[in-house]
C-alpha cells in the first residue's frame, strides 16, 4: 500500500478489518437455527481475515499514530461499521440513546487526537 499516504493506509485497513470482525461476531445472529459449534468455526474463519488486515494496520499505523490513537481510531471505526451493520444487515434501528452514547465516545476520541491540554 505504498501508493497511499502513510496516515491513510492504516485507516482503510482498519475499516476493512472491522467489517470482517463485525460479521464474525454478529453475522451469525441471522442464523440462529445453525448449531453453535458451526457458527463458532465460521466466525473463526472470518476473523482470520480480520487479523490479516488489523495486524498490518497497527504495524504500519504505529509509524504515524501513537498506540492510543490507533486504539481510539479502531473503536470509532468499530462503532461506525457496527451502526451500519445493525441497520442494514440486522434490520435494527438506532435510537437517540445510541446517538448520545456514540457522540460521547466520539468526544473522547477528539481529546485523544487533540494532543495535550495546556495546564
Amino acid at each position: 500500500m505504498s501508493w497511499l499516504p502513510p496516515a491513510v493506509a492504516p485507516v482503510l485497513l482498519l475499516v476493512c478489518s472491522n467489517v470482517f470482525m463485525t460479521f464474525a461476531w454478529y453475522g451469525h445472529l441471522k442464523f440462529t437455527d445453525r448449531a453453535l459449534w458451526l457458527v463458532i468455526l465460521a466466525s473463526w474463519g472470518i476473523a482470520f481475515f480480520e487479523y490479516c488486515l488489523a495486524v498490518p494496520a497497527n504495524r504500519w499505523g504505529h509509524a504515524v499514530y501513537s498506540t492510543a490513537e490507533l486504539k481510539t481510531m479502531q473503536e470509532v471505526i468499530t462503532l461506525v461499521v457496527f451502526a451500519f451493520f445493525s441497520v442494514f444487515y440486522l434490520g435494527e434501528r438506532l435510537t437517540l440513546n445510541h446517538a448520545v452514547g456514540f457522540a460521547l465516545i466520539f468526544g473522547g476520541a477528539f481529546f485523544v487526537f487533540k494532543g495535550p491540554i495546556p495546564s
